[in-house]
């Protein structure tokens, strides 16, 4: 059985976390550079301090709900305790590319490049989603018939609510963490790169796109999103083709190809050096290669927490 703060589902073909809701009383779970294959949200519920990820850094309070994807760098550092919970998912327990329809948290909660990847929860949101954890954690200590597909059924409300009350406080979500009105001209290259990042990878080339100075849009990006363009642009491309490794039978070739790199290797080197991964390792451990044969409730059992 699961201990009281620690509560994990896990795949016994290959011994790899499923699903995991654990509960911590400090920040040392994440004072160090966390790169998950799996998904995590982090409920803060006491204390303050600063999130470290990808290329950013954000100030966080209580009631700030926190959400990783696969392999995305993460840490924490506060100078008080911290107090909440962790869920962790495996794309093979719940994939949020195929539930996209229903849940809509994919560019909301997960892979936007644009916001921070925190959001603040107001206390009728902490009600709301407590409950859910809750049972959850139940659900794991005492399994039933049908776990699996209860289990992913309450995750899945647990990511409809969360995107909900992100999308709610949109289009001032970003702005409550930066204090900065967006200029339009930041959703015209939004927009760009949504539509280029396939065959345009240089600052330069949206900066033509929108008709303003390459420095000038450099400071814009800073400014606002705290990132430089090229990492935008990288983010968005790496993004991509990490959808395209896990959805796909695609070889790395063919995906290199389709993002506009004729060179595979080059490519390779590029998703090595933003992701800190390779795009065969991320697809072996995240991706096709595990999804393809889509894992059913009956693979998943209860592991003692260590």
């Amino acid at each position: 059985m699961s201990d009281k703060n620690n509560h994990t589902l896990v795949n016994p073909q290959d011994g790899n976390l499923a699903f995991k809701i654990f509960y911590f009383e400090n920040f040392c779970h994440f004072d160090h550079v966390q790169r998950l294959g799996y998904y995590s949200m982090i409920l803060v519920q006491e204390g303050s301090g600063k999130l470290k990820a990808d290329f950013s850094t954000h100030d966080f309070s209580a009631n700030t709900l926190m959400c990783f994807s696969p392999y995305q760098p993460f840490m924490l550092e506060a100078a008080n305790g911290i107090k909440g919970l962790c869920i962790h998912f495996h794309p093979d327990f719940f994939c949020i590319h195929k539930h996209q329809q229903e849940t809509a948290c994919n560019g909301v909660l997960f892979n936007n490049i644009y916001d921070p990847p925190l959001v603040r929860i107001e206390p009728s949101d902490t009600r709301q989603l407590i409950p859910i954890v809750d049972s959850m954690r139940t659900e794991i200590d005492n399994p039933g018939h049908s776990q699996y597909d209860l289990l992913m059924s309450q995750l899945k409300i647990f990511l409809i609510l969360a995107s909900r009350i992100k999308l709610g406080q949109h289009p001032k979500a970003a702005a409550d963490f930066s204090g900065k009105q967006q200029p339009a001209i930041l959703q015209d290259l939004k927009d760009a790169i949504e539509m280029h990042f396939k065959s345009k990878h240089t600052p330069g080339d949206y900066a033509g796109l929108l008709h303003i100075s390459p420095k000038a849009l450099a400071k814009l990006c800073k400014n606002h999103f705290n990132k430089t363009l090229t990492d935008l642009i990288a983010e968005r491309i790496v993004i991509e083709a990490k959808r395209e490794l896990y959805l796909t039978s695609k070889s790395v070739k063919e995906i290199a190809w389709e993002l506009g790199y004729e060179d595979e290797y080059y490519f390779s080197r590029f998703f090595k050096r933003n992701a800190e991964i390779s795009p065969q390792l991320y697809r072996d451990t995240v991706g096709f290669a595990r999804s393809e044969g889509f894992i059913t409730a009956e693979v998943f059992s209860i592991a003692n927490a260590n």
